[in-house]
Formats: structure tokens, sequence, C-alpha cells
């Protein structure tokens, strides 16, 4: 058997000579080595498109344009709004009038900031939440004097009969409203990818553990209940907040978060940031870029061909609004002129879904492949440690032949294929695809 004493949770790569009848070859690679490809099919690059906050115009405009084009796509919901989800917005704590009697006694501080931002948008009044949603923003970027005054101030208006009675949920959760479950449902038995976004849509910079905790765990529960644990795998916690402290709860719910993903493989650089892919010590670079209404197509068509200039890089694409509903709202028709131009790099991009992405790269992280020789046959058993209920994918594997072998039909199991066979600097070699730990896979001449 033959194996190999590189890093075990990367690719494989199986250096040892096969010496037997039929396989004995002068190719510079030998026979039977084999890799676990860094992207699926063999492919330059991956990119992911993601929708955020599920506004009616992305299923309305974006998604018949990606179903035409055959695209796939990942779109954090925002499940508070859809009608049959068991659990909405509410505030778990003290009853809000003892916090709005206390305010006027004790201002905001460290001490109480995360209860009184969390009570904020549940105090009876309308437009509160934007006071929330603000004060948390105010109070992840450092500014807690601004963040304690904008609390101070609703809360006054509150004691002193300033604000109208009633509760308004804040634009993002508006523009949700409209699409169903059984929607859902339909379109992610096509392969689109429904993922949490939490239910209402709080800045959870500013929100308390227990309030925290409501919004991505019961928001997971409706996903599960709804769509099934396939839909409960990735997550985008609102704003794009890269909170530590709202990462250490999110990242102990959801196996893949867009806001952040630490993995020492992995380098992240988030649509924010100016920077683009270049040198680096990761077997992985996942970029972000999130188009404006400022953003010029060719930029836009910049960041795939950047992409494809790299063998290490995952475009990840974030998009809200679409045709004048929603943040940042982009005309679906330069989408559809967009993804055409992706889709005319299919042939050396991977386009799948965000959780797709992820599976496929931990798997190849964590997995490993193992040749033998078998009566003039190549074998391969192909693994990883993963959980095989979240990581199900096949693997692309690549395996060098001999220089005589024009095709190799590839068999696991009950499934066989016959593939042709292709030349590289290095050698004779086939790509095919394998799914890890089931059965082994045997190469077969012809």
């Amino acid at each position: 058997m033959l194996t190999t004493n590189r890093k075990p949770i990367k690719t494989l790569l199986l250096t040892a000579l096969i010496s037997f009848n039929g396989l004995q070859s002068n190719a510079q690679t030998k026979p039977g080595t084999t890799e676990i490809t860094k992207w699926q099919y063999g492919k330059t690059g991956a990119v992911s498109l993601t929708y955020d906050d599920g506004s009616m115009n992305q299923f309305r405009k974006a998604l018949p344009v990606m179903e035409r084009l055959k695209m796939p796509a990942t779109f954090f919901i925002i499940t508070g709004s859809i009608p049959g989800s068991k659990y909405h917005g509410k505030f778990i704590g003290r009853p809000v009038k003892e916090i709005i009697k206390e305010s006027a006694t004790v201002p905001t501080n460290d001490q109480n900031f995360f209860e009184r931002c969390s009570a904020a948008g549940y105090l009876g009044y309308m437009g509160t939440i934007a006071s929330h949603t603000q004060a948390g923003s105010l109070y992840d970027s450092g500014k807690k004097d601004k963040a304690f005054k904008v609390l101070d101030d609703i809360y006054a208006k509150a004691r002193n009969g300033e604000l109208k009675p009633g509760y308004e949920p804040n634009d993002e959760f508006k523009q949700s409203v409209g699409s169903t479950w059984d929607d859902f449902r339909k379109d992610a038995a096509k392969g689109y990818e429904f993922a949490s976004h939490s239910i209402t849509h709080p800045s959870m910079p500013g929100l308390d553990e227990p309030n925290l905790l409501w919004e991505l765990e019961k928001s997971k529960a409706d996903i599960l209940a709804q769509l099934g644990p396939k839909h409960t795998f990735s997550a985008e916690c609102p704003y794009g907040f890269e909170n530590d402290r709202v990462m250490s709860y999110a990242l102990k719910i959801y196996p893949a978060l867009r806001n952040r993903m630490p993995e020492p493989w992995l380098k992240e650089i988030d649509r924010a940031s100016k920077q683009t892919p270049g040198s680096t010590d990761k077997d992985y670079i996942q970029w972000q870029r999130g188009a404006t209404t400022k953003t010029p197509l060719p930029v836009m068509k910049l960041w795939v061909d950047t992409t494809l200039n790299h063998t290490n890089t995952w475009l990840v694409l974030v998009f809200h609004g679409i045709d004048g509903m929603g943040y940042e709202a982009l005309p679906s028709t330069l989408l559809d002129e967009y993804f055409q131009y992706i889709k005319s790099k299919n042939d050396k991009l991977w386009i799948a879904t965000f959780g797709d992405v992820t599976r496929y790269m931990r798997e190849r992280e964590h997995g490993k492949a193992v040749a033998s020789a078998a009566g003039g046959n190549i074998q391969i058993k192909v693994s990883h440690d993963l959980d095989g209920t979240m990581y199900y994918l096949p693997v692309t594997l690549k395996t060098y032949v001999s220089t005589g072998w024009t095709s190799v039909t590839v068999t696991q199991g009950k499934k066989s294929k016959k593939v042709k066979t292709t030349k590289d600097e290095k050698g004779t070699y086939v790509l095919y695809q394998a799914q890890p730990n089931e059965a082994i896979v045997t190469l077969k001449k012809g």
C-alpha cells in the first residue's frame, strides 16, 4: 500500500513508485500518485453568489436570472418575517417598564448597556428599533459614550411620552415580507441554499446573551423544521459584524459563518478591505466583495479575473437590494450581464453555494487518499475525519497513470464511469469524482 508523510490534514500526494505489470511508466510522476484537487472538478478557483436579507426582489428579479444560467446561490434569510415560523422577535429579560423606570435615575453604562440595547426595540413604541441598531453599531466600533447617549435619549423619550405606541421592525425585516416556506422549499429543491440571517435582523453586538442566543438558535430551529439540516450549516450575522463576542456564540451554532470563519488554512479578506489576493502561506483565500450602486461593472468583472489569476482564491460576492428594493439596490439588468460574465468562465471557476465551498475545502483539508496496486489496476481509498451528516460532498481526485492509458474506467461501489486521460508537465492523469468514506475506488485501463 502507498501512503505519504505530507501533512495529514491536507491533500495527500502519493510519491512512492507503483511497480507492477501494466503500470510501470517512464513518466516524471509515478502512476498511482493521487491528490485531492484544491477545487471541485480540478478548477482554478471558486465563486459564491450570496444575498442578504431575503428582500422580495431577490426572488422576483435575481433568482430567475440565475435559474436561466443554472447558477446556484446562497440566500441569508430573516426567518421571523416568514408566515409559519414558530419564533419571532421578542425581548427576554425583566419587564421593560422596570428598565424604562430605572433609566430615569441610572444612566446607561457598561454594566447595563446590553440589557438596555436588547430591550430598546421592544419598549412598546414606534421607532425604537433604529436606536437599538445605532447603539449596537457604535458600541461595536468602540464609541461607547455615543452608544450610551443614543440609549439614554430613546429611553428618555419613552419615559416622557414622546413616542407613538406600537412596534415597527427595521427596513430589512419589512422588505423581506412576502416569501413563504413553500417558496423556499421549491427553490431549495433546485439547489439554492437558504441560510440564517437571524429572526429580526438585530444589531447583535448590542444584545446580551439570552437575546443573542434567541436570535441565533431559534432562527436555526425554524430553518431546520422547514427546510432540513442541510440549510442549518451556514449563517451570516446581520450587518456583517465580526464582533468577537458575537462570533464566539455564533461559531458554536453554525459551522460556516460568512462574517468570520477562523481556520488555520484560510486567509479571510472581508468586503470592507481594499486588500486583494496575493501571496500567502494559507491554502485558501476567501475574498469577499460587495458591489454597491457606485461600483462600476468593469471593477466587478475584475474581481472575477483576479480570482482566475490565482489558484487558491474563493470569491464570495455579497448582494443586498435589487431594482430599488433594499440596501444599495443594483439593477437586475446589471446582474444579468455580470452573471453571464461569471458563467462564461465556468470552465475554470467552480460556481457553488457558500455552504458547499466550505464543505469541500474542509473535506480536502481533513482528507487523505491512499493508493495501492491490484492486479494491474489502481485502487484508491479516500476518506476524511469529519461528521458525515454535514460533510457529504464528493471530492475530485487527480491520479497519475501509465502513459499508455488513454482512458480509465473509474468504479466506486455500484457506480462506474469511463473517463479520458489528460496530460500535463508531470505526466498522464485522470480527474474523477469520489465519495469519501465509502467503497474503494478502482481505476482500470480503458
